[in-house]
């Protein structure tokens, strides 16, 4: 996919991409608390736990489902594909050199992914198939949305701010700290991934559970425009 987006890190500019981040992995949170509590049991964000869910289903395991699993796998994949795609887009590759290739190629994709998300709330509402089997209208576009979002975070390229995984940010939390023999870890910046992922997912499951289920994606289509926003008034800026 070509180099990585490197946004302005310095100051206040550096504390707002990682906000950015940071509401991408509560974005995760809030769409994997509607994809497994209320779409069947599928992750559509989390593909490490989405995989196993689709090994237990072809083993037969009961109430899991092997064609969801795949959908958003394929989704997923198709999302990162689709971010590759728009990197080496002629409009944005031939920018190479100019001021702003970055920041439109963030742009585009977080437009994308906000659509996505919006496209996969109006499936749930039309259709109402939160909460009903073979959710297959809104499995397919937050999928394809989350995978658009993994790449573009690995595109801003801040390795210690993941949005969807966070097995590699755990284990070095543990090994770098004193009790196990390490230095200590000094960068509070390493566990608000976590919080943030943990918040949006307890906000979500919460809300899925006693509120209502379309409100956690309601919550991360607000987000996701949040976002867009924050690129679009050049409150996040990407330097070439």
């Amino acid at each position: 996919m070509g180099e990585s987006i490197s946004v302005t890190t310095s100051g206040d500019r550096g504390r707002r991409r990682m906000g950015l981040l940071l509401t991408m992995a509560a974005m995760t949170g809030l769409v994997d608390s509607t994809s497994y509590l209320g779409l069947d049991r599928v992750f559509v964000a989390n593909m490490t736990g989405n995989v196993v869910l689709l090994a237990f289903a072809l083993a037969g395991a009961p109430g899991l489902s092997a064609d969801l699993s795949a959908l958003a796998l394929a989704g997923f994949l198709a999302g990162a594909t689709l971010a590759g795609r728009i990197a080496s887009a002629p409009a944005l590759s031939g920018l190479a050199h100019g001021v702003g290739r970055a920041h439109r190629w963030l742009l585009v994709a977080l437009t994308a992914e906000a659509t996505l998300i919006c496209l996969a709330l109006l499936a749930a509402v039309v259709t109402g198939q939160v909460g009903e089997p073979r959710p297959y209208g809104v499995v397919a576009p937050l999928a394809v949305a989350m995978g658009l979002q993994h790449a573009t975070a690995r595109r801003v390229a801040m390795p210690e701010v993941p949005t969807n995984v966070l097995t590699t940010t755990l284990t070095g939390l543990v090994i770098d700290s004193r009790l196990a023999g390490g230095p200590g870890f000094h960068a509070p910046s390493r566990l608000a991934a976590p919080v943030a992922m943990f918040s949006g997912a307890l906000v979500g499951g919460a809300c899925l559970l006693h509120i209502g289920r379309l409100v956690p994606l309601s919550l991360a289509v607000a987000l996701g425009i949040g976002c867009l926003l924050a690129v679009v008034t050049g409150l996040v800026a990407a330097e070439e």
